[in-house]
């Protein structure tokens, strides 16, 4: 049966287009039922024992939601409790179009086969489909069509069998309209309260409803704390005049009252609006998409130096000590360099997510409204109902923010799920990825469907479109224990006395072939995320640590890069290969530099490393000549117990001559990739480019060097570089090493981008034209893109029309960029994690370290022998207590007599404070110098995000 659906649309032109859309009917489209007689289907989903016990409807049922429930409480629907939900095209298609994160979730379900959801294609099925009215909103048409397919399978499921097993249809709606014609036409329907509230067995389901707009003002103080925020109609006009700025807001993790909004503009014109003070924060949230108005220049302020946690203390009704830290905040930056100043008028887009946390058990008996904090400081504290608390206390739980009324001091959600007991290694790693958004659950079939059938052997036809390199004396370079070996490194003279230098690398694109779901799960994670103690995989185990991996004394498929250089590192040649390469040793850091420096080693594995060695010295030195920068971080490395893998030792990373010998041949082989590939393809190239710091950025640097009385200049990544050289400071060795850290401070972020998207290609840190990456596809997606490039350039395979579109290359970079982001700051987690369970044992320890920054109330302590940098905070607010005189310039704290500078040696204990199960930290106070009656609250302690030294 066929419909056709005629209209008319206006072209570009001007001219008017006649459009007819057909619509094809069927009346063979199966109802899923087992109990069903009539469709001749050949497999079911929804069970003829539909049993939840419910006080409403004792009978088996199926469940038909709308879509404003599947929207609102997906959380409820993922239960593992509701089971037998059909849902109807109509409702999945509106879900589509209005979440895209609710849609993968709800797709999601559906693929579980043990939840029983089930898909019925209602717009297509002849006795279910509906025609638009003349009159009808979409929204009503739709909520008869949702309508009418209830009522058909109430009807269409009531054979004798059926009436036997007295199995219902029961339609869920929170739309009074919808419910009220539902009653009307004889259907059995219940808003979703009253329905997750009859269930017996699971009364804790209640607990995860998301709140509707009426019960949300309900928990909700009369008083007004917040300015209404502005409709989008007024917001898009306002910004369209100019009169609005639309940006990302960003909270402070250091000061609750405080946030900045970053506004994107055409090339570097783009800005950063601070906000300051609840209200004028007004109710955004971090990630959120909003719109600010400036204020007037005279009310401009500057960032403050303060930092504030908010303690959770604040009711609805009582704001008196936020309004006093406010006042603080403004009277610390009369004197500093104000920037643009603004509030928040409106919300453009929410970009929330379930949290993890812990909950703070109300104080008022029996009572079930209690305060949720978030584990991220960033994200303001929760207010949910539950009637779990004493369950629930000590947890690590998820929460859903569900809105913020203008009267409420903290936004209104509900309880999501529980993680786990808190401090418990399993719990706290799930939560540190689920807060960093790191894919980390297993790989579906889908997936796997892809992978290689085992054993898998190099066929003839691989070897006949392949370089032979097996007779190569071929090795890898690698930390211990490392399985996902991408790269592998030879070095042999040849007859006209120049030098053949080879970087092999894993050709994990042969294995991943573009758009099957392989590919797209590759893509999705974007990275390999390695926390201590555990590696979650960007593709499966069988290619990371197996077929890809090149190991020692097996056959491998590789994508070679190889130069004839002079002795002087000199490159005359350079080509690019397929290849097949026998790794004939797989060799530690500590491995290699042994046998270059064993002069009684002779062998060809070690001739080749000596003259890998040789050569990259004079690389590094051409590097740096030509105003690469050599900075400097802490990383950490823990060793682990073999039978509980807790951390039993701490200390930070020796690094050899073989780590930089490996890493500037990785460095090579990523530009001499990335000339080849934009040579070819100049529009479509995937490229990695360090932007240069603006010279504000290098504040900090040029203060803390002028404190010594030396100057660093900042012109240029050559001026930076020769600068930090010479910047020395008599009897203070490690003076020069802090300076570097403290420069990495200052560095920008490195990203990925589509060359015919950008036109600034440099990479400032390296000081290179042309960068990208490709020498480590097991572990980053963009690689193996670069990998596909590649082998189009060289003819060793063929282009597809994604590959060669510049806007999906850029939108591809954009979550390659994310992904990294989030990568590192779950690995920094992982490591502050392990460093607490690591002290837990220790007691208190006294260590030597060095202030790395000075703030208004706090001075930041760099512990080198651990790599742990803490804040150490001084209580100004106790008039007893010490007099803190905060001096932007120097930058300088004074506490009582004793005045604090950048780089001054102090000497603390460090101990672990588990008072406050939800962050636990590392205390630090001060030893020396001794400072009589100083107030140190407990502070908190981070080891330093681990940054590689070089982009490879």
């Amino acid at each position: 049966m066929l419909k056709s659906k005629t209209f008319v649309k206006k072209t570009r032109s001007g001219g008017v287009m006649k459009i007819v859309r057909e619509h094809y009917l069927r009346d063979d489209i199966w109802c899923g039922s087992e109990v069903c007689t009539e469709c001749k289907q050949e497999s079911t989903v929804l069970q003829k024992d539909a049993c939840i016990e419910s006080n409403l409807c004792s009978s088996p049922h199926y469940l038909v939601p709308d879509t404003n429930v599947v929207l609102h409480q997906i959380d409820v629907l993922e239960d593992p409790v509701i089971r037998n939900v059909i849902i109807l095209q109509t409702v999945l298609n509106e879900v589509r179009h209005r979440s895209a994160p609710v849609y993968k979730r709800l797709k999601d379900i559906i693929h579980e086969k043990e939840k029983h959801f089930y898909t019925f294609t209602n717009e297509h099925h002849r006795e279910t489909f509906i025609e638009r009215e003349p009159g009808e909103s979409a929204n009503d048409r739709n909520d008869r069509a949702i309508r009418v397919a209830a009522r058909w399978y109430s009807q269409h499921l009531k054979t004798p069998e059926a009436d036997a097993d007295g199995l219902r249809v029961v339609l869920i709606t929170n739309d009074q309209g919808n419910k009220e014609k539902a009653e009307e036409g004889g259907l059995l329907v219940y808003r979703c309260e009253e329905y997750i509230k009859s269930l017996i067995a699971n009364p804790e389901l209640v607990d995860r409803l998301a709140l509707a707009n009426d019960e949300k003002n309900e928990i909700s103080s009369s008083k007004l704390l917040f300015p209404e925020h502005f409709p989008l109609s007024r917001i898009q006009a306002g910004i369209k005049s100019g009169s609005f700025l639309q940006g990302t807001f960003r909270a402070s993790r250091d000061n609750y009252l405080e946030a900045t909004v970053f506004v994107q503009g055409e090339g570097e014109d783009s800005t950063e609006v601070l906000l300051q003070g609840l209200h004028n924060l007004n109710r955004a949230v971090h990630q959120d998409v909003v719109a600010v108005q400036l204020l007037p220049r005279d009310q401009w302020v500057a960032p403050s130096a303060v930092v504030l946690q908010d303690d959770g203390g604040a009711k609805d009704d009582d704001t008196a000590e936020e309004e006093e830290e406010e006042k603080a905040l403004k009277s610390a930056a009369v004197e500093a360099a104000k920037k643009p100043t603004g509030k928040v008028v409106g919300i453009i887009k929410r970009n929330w997510r379930p949290f993890c946390g812990m909950l703070n058990v109300s104080q008022i008996k029996e009572s079930t409204r209690h305060l949720f904090t978030p584990a991220d400081r960033r994200i303001p504290r929760i207010r949910i109902e539950t009637r779990q608390a004493a369950t629930l206390t000590g947890q690590r739980i998820m929460v859903a923010i569900d809105g913020w009324p203008k009267q409420s001091r903290y936004p209104n959600g509900h309880f999501v799920r529980s993680l786990g007991s808190a401090g418990d290694k399993q719990t706290e790693t799930e939560v540190l990825l689920l807060e960093h958004d790191v894919p980390h659950q297993a790989f579906s079939q889908a997936v796997l469907s892809f992978l290689p059938k085992m054993p898998w052997t190099i066929t003839p036809e691989d070897m006949a479109v392949r370089e032979d390199l097996r007779q190569l004396t071929v090795c890898s370079v690698d930390p211990p224990g490392c399985t996902d070996i991408d790269d592998a490194l030879h070095c042999r003279e040849l007859d006209n006395g120049n030098l053949e230098v080879g970087v092999h690398i894993a050709d994990v694109s042969h294995f991943i072939r573009p758009g099957n779901a392989l590919d797209k799960e590759a893509a999705n994670r974007g990275t390999t995320v390695y926390l201590c103690g555990r590696r979650i995989d960007m593709v499966p185990e069988l290619l990371s640590s197996n077929l890809c991996s090149l190991r020692s004394n097996v056959e491998r498929l590789a994508f070679s890069c190889i130069w004839e250089m002079n002795h002087k590192a000199e490159i005359l040649k350079t080509r690019f290969t397929k290849s097949v390469i026998d790794s004939k040793a797989s060799l530690t850091y500590a491995e290699a530099q042994m046998r270059i420096d064993d002069t009684n080693m002779n062998d060809d594995i070690t001739k080749s490393l000596r003259g890998l060695n040789k050569l990259a010295k004079i690389l590094k030195r051409h590097r740096i000549e030509k105003g690469a920068l050599t900075l400097s971080s802490l990383e950490v490395r823990f060793h682990m117990d073999s039978e509980t893998h807790d951390p039993i030792d701490l200390q930070t990373k020796e690094l050899m001559e073989t780590n930089s010998m490996v890493e500037e041949f990785m460095l090579l082989a990523n530009i001499s990739v990335a000339q080849k590939i934009y040579d070819e393809f100049s529009e479509c190239a995937l490229l990695r480019k360090h932007p240069s710091p603006p010279p504000a950025n290098y504040d900090i640097l040029t203060k803390a060097a002028k404190s010594k009385g030396l100057e660093i200049h900042t012109d240029s990544a050559k001026a930076l570089a020769d600068s930090l050289d010479v910047a020395k400071v008599d009897g203070f060795a490690y003076f020069n090493t802090l300076l570097r850290i403290l420069a990495t401070r200052c560095m920008m972020q490195a990203v990925y981008f589509c060359s015919g998207m950008d036109n600034d290609f440099h990479h400032y840190g390296l000081a290179s034209p042309i960068y990208t990456h490709f020498t480590s596809p097991i572990r980053r997606y963009s690689d193996i893109i670069v990998h596909r490039l590649l082998a189009v350039a060289i003819g060793a395979d063929s282009t597809y029309p994604d590959l060669m579109d510049k806007h999906k290359q850029s939108a591809l970079c954009n979550n390659l960029n994310y992904r990294h982001k989030m990568s590192q700051y779950a690995q920094r987690a992982s490591v502050a994690f392990h460093t607490q369970l690591f002290f837990k044992s220790r007691g208190i320890l006294n260590e030597e370290g060095f202030i790395l920054f000075v703030r208004k109330n706090a001075i930041i302590v760099l512990i080198p022998k651990f790599g742990l940098e803490g804040t150490v905070f001084f209580d100004g607010k106790d008039k007893s207590g010490p007099n803190l005189i905060f001096d932007e310039e120097g930058p300088s704290l004074t506490v009582l007599q004793h005045t604090f500078h950048m780089f001054d040696r102090v000497k603390v204990t460090i101990s672990l404070d588990d008072s406050n199960i939800q962050h636990q930290k590392i205390r630090m106070a001060l030893i020396e110098p001794v400072i009589a009656g100083v107030s140190v609250p407990a502070p908190e302690v981070e080891p330093q995000a681990k940054k590689p030294k070089l982009d490879r």
